[in-house]
């Protein structure tokens, strides 16, 4: 009776073991890693969800305008069937990246937040924006970041490049080589705003490779890749500082010698004619991507309407969508008209 008792119990929690094997995780999995461009109309907020199920979303976009910012970030979010946002990375405290924080965390909750430390600025309204951010997040987790910092996320490797105006001094593995880009690049002019101290980070999910550098400015640019390239190639770029000319040296686009480029700018900001002749005419760039069509460019210096996520006032709000797999292809999507783009490695 003994025996066959525990035999019972024993087939029991092989059952149970079983069961909780193949059991859903608290996140759902899938074989390919998401990230969507969310339309801030000149700002920034981009959500990626690794395969684990794992979120990252850097930057929360404007403040105010009843929510539309929040709004649209919590619906990605929903889109994309998540939760929660595990990690919140802020690159810097200009109220167009930082702003909405307050009403996004009326709607989403949110684990551990990622910035670089204190406000290094006293204008355009960096002091406000940090001190809203830290009432916002009160006692809730928080990282400041270092050059070299990886956020564990399950699946991907994310190396923060630089933060607070520093920058990483040992290459990534594979990089290091000489930049002969440099030779002819301007000595650009020291910045001290909070633009120069942006959180910049790669992401890697095997193959496939992924910067963002926030409004990292150009003479903070070139500690990255002059003169040897610490970072190496990637496939995937997200325009510095929405396309202006203070970011977006010749010698940093260049080098990292993207297959696609996205443009996170706004109807009436960012989209410089210099910027963005100088990410459209890098070597091996096979598309450059803007959410916004920019009118004072004019039409020589804005792609195409069919890689153009919003023409016009009337239409905002539509975004981009990667998916990427670990083997370094990915695909862009344009929410406004399904337009497809897939690049292979």
């Amino acid at each position: 009776m003994r025996f066959s008792s525990l035999r019972n119990l024993s087939l029991s929690v092989v059952v149970v073991f079983v069961v909780l094997l193949s059991a859903p995780n608290s996140f759902s999995k899938s074989a390919e890693l998401r990230i969507y461009f969310i339309d801030v109309e000149g700002g920034q907020s981009t959500l990626l969800v690794a395969p684990s199920g794992q979120s990252l979303l850097v930057d929360t976009g404007w403040p105010d305008s009843n929510g539309r910012d929040a709004d649209r970030i919590a619906q990605a979010i929903k889109d994309a069937g998540l939760q929660q946002i595990d990690y919140l990375l802020i690159t810097h405290y200009h109220t167009d990246h930082v702003g909405g924080v307050p009403q996004l965390l009326e709607r989403v909750k949110v684990g551990t937040f990622i910035d670089h430390g204190r406000n290094l600025e006293n204008d355009e309204l960096a002091p406000e924006g940090y001190a809203a951010y830290l009432k916002a997040i009160g006692t809730s987790r928080r990282v400041i970041a270092k050059p070299g910092y990886r956020i564990p996320i399950q699946g991907l490797n994310v190396e923060i490049l630089a933060a607070a105006g520093q920058h990483i001094t040992h290459p990534l593995t594979g990089a290091g080589q000489p930049n002969p880009y440099c030779d002819s690049e301007t000595k650009w002019p020291a910045d001290h705003t909070e633009n120069a101290a942006s959180l910049g980070f790669v992401l890697k999910y095997g193959n496939f490779r992924f910067v963002d550098f926030g409004d990292l400015t150009k003479d903070k640019e070139l500690n990255l890749v002059c003169p040897n390239n610490l970072i190496g190639t990637i496939d995937l770029f997200l325009v510095s500082h929405h396309g202006m000319n203070m970011s977006n040296t010749k010698s940093l686009v260049d080098a990292l010698h993207p297959k696609a480029a996205i443009m996170e700018n706004g109807p009436a900001k960012g989209d410089s004619p210099e910027a963005w002749q100088t990410v459209h005419d890098s070597p091996g760039l096979q598309d450059l991507w803007q959410l916004h069509y920019t009118a004072s460019s004019g039409k020589d210096h804005n792609v195409p309407d069919g890689y153009i996520a919003n023409l016009d006032g009337g239409s905002d709000g539509h975004y981009f969508k990667v998916v990427a797999h670990s083997d370094g292809s990915f695909s862009v999507t344009n929410s406004r008209n399904n337009v497809e783009r897939t690049y292979k490695k």
